[in-house]
């Protein structure tokens, strides 16, 4: 019985690695830029990080995870995504709509610890929550959009913008 219970063990091991690295092995050949807190009201919502799959931060492909420090719907993060992208002024409000459902049916609610990790490539964004496979958006408008929200100059957040545009040093 011992010896099932320690080759289960060792089977699960690789699994458990994965998911206690925080998903940077969905991040192979991604470079690790900069990272920030998020405040509202003075209170953390949640830590970001940004990586680039080449020199340049702001281009695809590059992955933005946010590691939450409080209990937040679904609902209420495809709501704030909406109105970030409608104060960048950057589609019309029926793409905008169509975006917000999708958002709502993809993102779940999350809690303390929990990450949501997006990865924006040429041909719209895929989303992680926990390191599993949330979904994708197919949409290269929409995914420029909703990064744009972090990394747009017109950011609400320019503190954060300008933390995840600072290299980490290697």
């Amino acid at each position: 019985m011992k010896r099932r219970h320690f080759v289960a063990a060792l089977a699960a091991w690789p699994l458990s690695a994965l998911a206690g690295n925080g998903g940077e092995a969905l991040l192979a050949g991604f470079q690790r830029w900069g990272s920030g807190e998020y405040r509202r009201f003075g209170f953390l919502i949640y830590e970001a990080t940004l990586w680039a799959g080449g020199e340049d931060p702001l281009l695809p492909p590059l992955a933005l995870k946010l590691t939450y420090q409080r209990r937040i719907a679904g609902s209420d993060i495809a709501q704030a995504s909406v109105r970030e992208i409608r104060n960048l002024g950057l589609v019309d409000e029926a793409r905008l709509l169509v975006w917000g459902e999708q958002m709502r049916r993809l993102f779940p609610d999350v809690g303390p610890g929990d990450r949501i990790l997006g990865l924006y490539q040429l041909n719209g964004a895929r989303f992680y929550f926990n390191e599993r496979l949330l979904g994708s958006i197919a949409d290269p408008a929409f995914a420029r959009a909703f990064f744009a929200i972090w990394l747009d100059a017109r950011s609400s957040a320019p503190d954060l913008r300008a933390a995840l545009l600072k290299r980490t040093p290697a």
